[in-house]
């Protein structure tokens, strides 16, 4: 074959040149056929060759290695061909081929390789298994170009079934198997021979010059055509510690040093070797790039610095630099900066010189562009047609004003309505919406009508195309980057990312391009009695099937975008490189997204004014009529699936927040009103002082405590782990059961307080609950009015205010004093405590409806009422078995008087409440 790479008997050959054989695994080589002469070559007969295994000193006495070469049958075999000497020159050894040779004896033990090491002996192919390649025998062996393998490569042939590999080096691993190497930026030579020996001894490659083939960069410097050939082609770029951390692992049989994991750690990163300054930012945003800057491997200097390489600077700010560069110095434009973040590798910097307004190339260019006509008149004609357009321009564009379009299409009419702000330049390749690919008719011209009707009609339309465009470079410029295969460093985001992100804007895009080419052929063929009406009652369905899934999840696209640009820096700076462009008008993809919630009440609003100037007996009056009305469905539709959608979303993050609330709270026609955190004054619900929350609904109330022990966390089908419960359910509670609501007075004891007068309806008297507001928001004031509100709409009555009684805390006991002492702590720890050890040493665990029965037997033998009957709503805590046992000492028998002062105190302060 005339392309198979040459075999130099001469030890001493160039490590760089390109002449591996096997350790590529190339087509030059016929490997997996038995060798057969061929007509055309030379007849001659295959030799008897003899293939023999050698295992030197520890090679041998490794059992693992002896049961892997025992089920190796084959190994590789090269049929050389002597090329004749010619003048000055000496004969050389061309591969013919490789063939595949049975291995008769697995393997031969010995101490003494020198009876084996005759590699010119062509009775005998021999391969050397080495242990440590750091030992005298391999080198022995490599000087007299023996084959020697490792026993990582062995064991791995025996794993896959393969045959013992040729390979015209040592070969130790497969690490960095049908890897192809370039280096670049290596000065010492002792260096590179050691990282080109490492990577050939696990299987790699090594090519003197760079190209397509080529898998990894291994870099020292940034500079040179090697790094920009690898940064255009989106070729890894490495550094040396990649081949020195591989070869620290060579012994594992299933490491390959191409892993995703393991080689970002090593890739260059885009800044390495720069040092950065920034010129004309604001501080919050040099802040945030010097931070970006360490992050990707640089460090950041004053401006003037003579040790800066790069001066970033915001072209839209600075107009002059403050002092004169030096030659060593690029003075390049920030989407340098945010383009090298996005392409995980540093950007060429010729194509972002920030150029002064004084240099010489654009006076230049402003020369050229200057009005050069001897006639004055003709110089101002011209400038005001190019100030008008440029104002048209401005009041049709949502963006900065474009260049000033050729004078031809300036003069039609449909240049006129043609509102484009998408230039043909920023449309990127790749696949897009079929509306996006249909071209536009507005060329054609159409005499502009004067009426009212028509104006309004030619603002509908002229936003209609202004809103066609936004959607268009939402797409072209964010969507379809992203979702491009092939990108440089990656995908930039995973692809339910990109989903969550953009939603059904597709899908909205092609329906409103139908709208707008209809709306278009209406105005070119305007009359008065054209119907509008009919343009939107046509893809009303449509609206109606689009919009809904994007404006009820556009909340969690705003947070999808704020997350993945904290925690993902090639994001940020794609959103940073775009945002610049000016299709974008220097809005952030946030802003974009929110024009699809925003579209559909201003066309309602357009519809409103063509109807006011339509007249009576024009036929659209009543199709613009039902136009308006199907809006109104749509956006109430929305809107109702939105309050639908965030309430859900709401009553499951309550569900999931406290441990043991029950199941019935999730319900269609319920929704979370507002969310109180307080403090319990009583010992009702649960111990003084401990932090309750309130979560009010429309119909209930829910009451939980903060945990104690907090569980782990829960994990959905997805795989997204919420945070664990941190509250703990204590009662849910109907609003109907409040019967009055109490606003506490403030005294220099009591502190924004308030209590609910609670009658379930299997109690006989009530219960009275009261709390500490500990947060500003929402103000007392309010959240009684608030809470009154909806018991009052439970209730059906008129009048909340009848709810709220305003009552002194001593009327009640209440008081906040004390409240978060330490000695209150301290209290409700031992109380606690207590509680722990009376669980730990009952041995009877006697259940708690026993004990309540028990406690009531007892209650009514001494004439005394004590604790209701209610689980959900008891007016104190069950005894304990131990409490229970000692009920006739007499530290415990006047016990349930406490409880009956207490009920009967309750009684006489609410019962005029009623």
């Amino acid at each position: 074959m005339a392309d198979n790479s040459t075999l130099m008997s001469d030890t001493g050959r160039s490590l760089l040149a390109d002449s591996s054989i096997l350790d590529s695994k190339i087509t030059e080589s016929s490997k997996e056929n038995l060798f057969r002469g061929s007509a055309s070559d030379d007849e001659e007969e295959m030799p008897q060759i003899e293939t023999r295994v050698v295992l030197p000193k520890e090679a041998a006495k490794c059992e693992e290695l002896l049961k892997a070469l025992e089920t190796i049958k084959i190994m590789e075999v090269p049929v050389i061909k002597i090329k004749e000497a010619s003048s000055g020159k000496s004969e050389e050894k061309l591969i013919k081929s490789i063939i595949h040779m049975e291995i008769k004896v697995p393997y031969i033990k010995t101490d003494s390789v020198e009876e084996y090491k005759n590699s010119d002996s062509p009775e005998f192919e021999t391969i050397f298994v080495i242990a440590d390649f750091q030992d005298p025998i391999f080198n022995d062996l490599h000087k007299a170009d023996c084959r020697v393998l490792g026993p990582p490569i062995v064991l791995h042939c025996a794993r896959k079934g393969e045959p013992l590999p040729f390979s015209c080096r040592p070969l130790y691993c497969a690490s960095m198997l049908n890897l192809v190497l370039c280096f670049t930026g290596f000065r010492k030579k002792e260096e590179l021979v050691k990282l080109v020996t490492l990577a050939h001894h696990m299987g790699g490659i090594i090519r003197r010059d760079f190209n397509s083939k080529v898998t990894h960069l291994v870099a020292n410097s940034t500079q040179g055509g090697k790094f920009r050939a690898a940064v255009s082609l989106g070729t890894p770029i490495m550094k040396a510690d990649w081949i020195y951390k591989a070869w620290e692992k060579r012994n594992d049989i299933d490491f390959c040093a191409a892993a995703e994991e393991f080689r970002k750690e090593f890739k260059v990163p885009p800044f390495q070797d720069c040092m950065l300054s920034f010129l004309g930012f604001s501080d919050e945003e040099k802040k945030s790039m010097e931070e970006m800057t360490e992050m990707q491997g640089g460090q950041h200097l004053p401006v003037g610095d003579e040790r800066c390489t790069h001066l970033i600077v915001e072209e839209n700010t600075v107009k002059d630099l403050p002092f004169e560069p030096s030659q060593n110095l690029y003075v390049v434009k920030q989407e340098w900066f945010w383009g090298s973040i996005q392409m995980d590798a540093k950007a060429g910097e010729s194509m972002y010189l920030f150029e002064k307004l004084d240099s010489p190339e654009l006076k230049t260019s402003v020369s050229q562009l200057s009005l050069s006509t001897p006639n004055s008149n003709r110089k101002k004609r011209r400038l005001r047609e190019t100030l008008a357009q440029l104002t048209r321009e401005a009041d049709m564009s949502p963006f900065p004003p474009r260049k000033r379009p050729s004078a031809e299409h300036s003069l039609s009419m449909g240049s006129l309505l043609d509102i484009s702000n998408t230039p043909e330049s920023g449309i990127t390749n790749g696949e897009t919406p079929k509306s996006c690919a249909k071209p536009s008719k507005n060329s054609t011209p159409f005499l502009p009508k004067q009426s009212a009707r028509w104006q309004v009609a030619k603002e509908l339309y002229q936003t209609e195309s202004n809103y066609v465009d936004i959607l268009t470079t939402i797409i072209q410029v964010f969507q379809v980057p992203l979702e491009k295969e092939g990108q440089l460093g990656g995908p930039i985001l995973a692809p339910e990312e990109i989903k969550t992100i953009f939603g059904s804007i597709p899908d909205i895009l092609d329906v409103h391009t139908k709208i707008k080419e209809d709306l278009e052929d209406l105005m070119i063929n305007w009359t008065e009695s054209e119907s509008i009406g009919d343009v939107i009652l046509k893809y009303s369905k449509d609206l109606l099937k689009t919009y809904p899934p994007f404006v009820n999840f556009f909340e969690m696209s705003k947070e999808m975008i704020t997350k993945c640009e904290k925690q993902k820096p090639r994001f940020h700076a794609f959103l940073k490189i775009n945002q610049a462009k000016p299709e974008c008008g220097r809005q952030s993809l946030a802003e974009l997204l929110i024009r699809p919630v925003q579209r559909l009440p201003s066309v309602a609003l357009l519809l409103n004014d063509i109807k006011k100037h339509t007249a009576e007996d024009n036929p659209d009056k009543a199709t613009l009529e039902r136009a308006i009305e199907s809006l109104k469905e749509v956006m109430t539709h929305i809107n109702e699936d939105k309050r639908k959608t965030e309430a859900q979303r709401q009553i499951f993050d309550v569900v999931y927040e406290v441990d043991g609330c029950p199941a019935n709270l999730l319900s269609s026609h319920r929704s979370l009103i507002q969310r109180l955190e307080t403090v319990a004054l009583g010992d009702d619900l649960c111990d003084r002082g401990e932090q309750v929350t309130l979560f009010l609904f429309n119909d209930c109330l829910e009451i939980a405590r903060k945990r104690h022990k907090v569980i782990g966390g829960f994990k959905s089908p997805h795989g997204h782990t919420r945070p664990p419960a941190c509250l703990k359910h204590i009662i849910l509670m109907p609003l109907s059961q409040i019967k009055k609501v109490l606003d506490i007075r403030e005294t220099e004891e009591c502190h924004k307080a308030f209590a609910l007068v609670v009658r379930p309806p299997t109690e006989q008297s009530n219960l009275l609950f009261s709390f500490q507001i500990t947060t500003e928001e929402p103000p007392k004031e309010n959240w009684l009015k608030m809470l009154c509100r909806h018991v009052a709409n439970t209730i059906c009555k008129a009048d909340a205010e009848d709810l709220i009684y305003a009552t002194d805390p001593d009327s009640i006991e209440v008081s906040t004093k004390d409240v978060d002492s330490t000695l209150s702590r301290a209290s409700r720890a031992i109380k606690k405590t207590s509680k722990k050890v009376t669980r730990a040493f009952s041995f009877s665990k006697t259940p708690k409806r026993a004990l309540r029965r028990a406690l009531m037997a007892h209650s009514s033998v001494e004439g005394r009422t004590f604790f209701p009957a209610s689980e959900n709503y008891l007016g104190g805590r069950v005894a304990s078995t131990s409490s229970l046992a000692g009920i006739h000492s007499p530290s415990l028998i006047n016990l349930p008087s406490v409880f009956e002062k207490r009920s009967h105190t309750l009684s006489r302060s609410t019962t005029h409440l009623i």
